[in-house]
């Protein structure tokens, strides 16, 4: 009996083997013209049906010039893929009765804040995980700044959300970092010590880091490609370890199928069925079906996109960040999953490959999805480059900068995002903003646009100056994020300013009328002054002598010799140092 059990399931293995290479046919020809098409440099995939790998393949080239291959244990990073991973290792907390969901996360860190206080009293560790924050992205707060962490859980509370709590789908990464930065203050280790325990070494994912810098120590791994005037091109790689439990880790297909598979087995060996469900299950809209009527409504679970795909039920997400791209998808009901990763940004071909896959396992027949993406980009260029055709430009010519290109130098600081630096460089203006930026150049009256230049997010971003009632010129703003106003950078003093031997020669008393105006230190680097009947001001360095009066809108003084000037809304008025 017991032989003819064994026989039978030989025989159901090698059947279903035999459906899944049947399906499967064609796929390598298929994968060789993608990488032509989408003028890739390779990827990697791993199909999952019915609990098993089917198929496992590199196409193309990890290092194209040493001529290196894809294998299925090449190392690529996988962006935004990271998500489920925070995700996961939150429900693990859960699971252990270490964490709630739907508890306030100032239960657990009672120093999180963020602009709402509505939003900073209710929010959960479900809100974190399901982009819901009422905050846009604010992604270059992260982006090559060198930002810890901590700093940036602490400079939330300066940005500012376009919609209200929990009515709005925004992709934040932002929220994705505290949740990690969350899960590393309950486990009292860091994110990624607490992933590698929980999912990694569970599942065996004995190749996969968190760090590009760790990827390069393996004898297998990609580098990162871009298309650039359609010619791929090598660039650098991109270091985000700060903002990690967003987006930093590093695997192969080989790691990722085991990853995929315990999904499909509703979390099976690292996470409780209820929250393994949870995050396949809609937590927040997104949005009605599309244009392409094969794709369903969008929805947000918990790290994974939620819609269907010509009816069948689809668990996504993808990732990007400088020169790769990755794609985890599968069919928890038809048993049947995936991860493409590929070494170039901002790529179409895992979604291409992707439902291609699906519709060969699912016995449907083909789309040609690359024609159809193809053609609507070609759309869009075709607008764009229409509108330049026909000189269509907000640009006003005929106008000039309001001061001499000198005065626009200093540095600039809005307390979430933190400093800009403006120079004066061989008569011309550069800006630099985390280390990316560029040269300025005069677009209209007192904006400015940064030069064009590849692999720079701040390509063309315009740079508005603003001018004090004085005159100065004391701020300027950056629409870093479309759905919020400009985020203003004030200038900041010129570094001597605060430097005591400066600051102790302007101390002492002042008479002003019948009045005596004071002049005192606060602490070693800064200054107040005190009036009588209305208080003590801080003094704002500006530059040369001259500082603002904080808490007083117009109002600056300036040190001229014994004599002290004060510039108000109301008129200029001089006191004189006594001896």
């Amino acid at each position: 009996m017991m032989r003819k059990l064994t026989l039978l399931l030989v025989a159901s293995f090698v059947a279903f083997a035999a459906d899944s290479k049947l399906a499967l046919d064609g796929i390598d020809s298929f994968s060789e013209k993608a990488l032509q098409d989408w003028k890739c440099a390779g990827f990697a995939i791993a199909i999952i049906q019915d609990g098993k790998v089917v198929f496992f393949k590199g196409y193309g080239l990890r290092d194209r010039k040493h001529s290196l291959p894809v294998t299925p244990r090449t190392l690529f990073a996988i962006g935004s893929a990271t998500k489920s991973f925070t995700v996961t290792s939150l429900g693990v907390l859960v699971d252990q009765g270490k964490l709630d969901w739907d508890k306030p996360v100032r239960d657990y860190m009672p120093d999180f804040r963020l602009w709402d206080q509505f939003a900073t009293e209710r929010m959960t560790p479900r809100d974190l995980v399901t982009h819901r924050s009422g905050l846009p992205r604010h992604d270059l707060i992260w982006y090559n700044s060198g930002l810890s962490r901590k700093e940036m859980f602490e400079r939330l509370r300066y940005l500012e959300p376009s919609k209200d709590f929990r009515t709005t789908f925004q992709y934040q990464n932002l929220m994705f970092m505290t949740a990690g930065y969350l899960a590393a203050h309950i486990a009292d280790m860091s994110w990624e010590a607490h992933v590698r325990k929980v999912i990694f070494e569970p599942l065996g994912m004995s190749g996969s880091n968190f760090s590009v810098m760790d990827s390069q120590k393996s004898s297998d791994y990609s580098l990162p490609y871009s298309l650039v005037k359609e010619e791929i091109k090598e660039i650098p790689f991109r270091n985000i370890d700060q903002i990690g439990p967003a987006g930093s880790i590093n695997s192969n297909v080989e790691d990722m199928a085991k990853y995929v598979m315990m999904h499909l087995a509703h979390g099976k060996g690292v996470l409780s069925e209820r929250n393994a469900n949870q995050m396949q299950a809609p937590q927040m809209s997104i949005a009605g079906p599309g244009n392409d009527k094969e794709l369903g409504a969008q929805s947000y679970g918990m790290g994974f996109f939620l819609t269907s795909y010509r009816g069948h039920y689809l668990v996504h997400h993808g990732g990007n960040i400088d020169g790769f791209s990755a794609l985890v998808s599968f069919m928890p009901q038809d048993q049947i999953g995936m991860v493409i990763l590929t070494n170039q940004n901002g790529s179409s071909l895992p979604a291409v490959v992707s439902y291609n896959v699906y519709d060969r396992v699912l016995g449907l027949d083909q789309i040609d999805w690359t024609k159809r993406m193809k053609d609507q980009q070609e759309k869009t260029k075709a607008a764009a480059e229409d509108a330049k055709k026909k000189g269509y430009t907000p640009q006003r010519t005929g106008t000039h900068p309001s001061h001499d290109l000198a005065e626009y130098a200093g540095e600039y600081e809005h307390p979430g995002y933190g400093v800009a630096r403006v120079e004066m460089e061989n008569n011309e203006l550069k800006f630099m903003f985390n280390g990316l930026g560029g040269t300025l150049n005069h677009f209209h009256y007192d904006i400015f646009e940064v030069a064009e230049r590849e692999q720079n997010p701040l390509s063309k971003m315009k740079v508005q100056f603003h001018t004090s009632l004085q005159g100065d010129l004391d701020s300027l703003a950056l629409p870093l994020e479309s759905t919020v106003k400009e985020v203003v950078f004030t200038r900041l003093g010129d570094k001597r300013m605060t430097e005591r031997t400066f600051l102790e020669p302007l101390t002492g008393a002042y008479q002003r009328g019948a009045s005596t105006v004071t002049i005192a230190f606060h602490g070693d680097n800064a200054i107040t002054m005190t009036l009588p009947a209305q208080g003590t001001f801080d003094l704002i360095p500006v530059r040369g002598t001259r500082f603002n009066v904080k808490g007083l809108t117009g109002y600056s003084i300036e040190f001229k010799g014994d004599d002290l000037v004060f510039y108000q809304p109301n008129g200029t008025f001089l006191a004189t140092k006594k001896k």
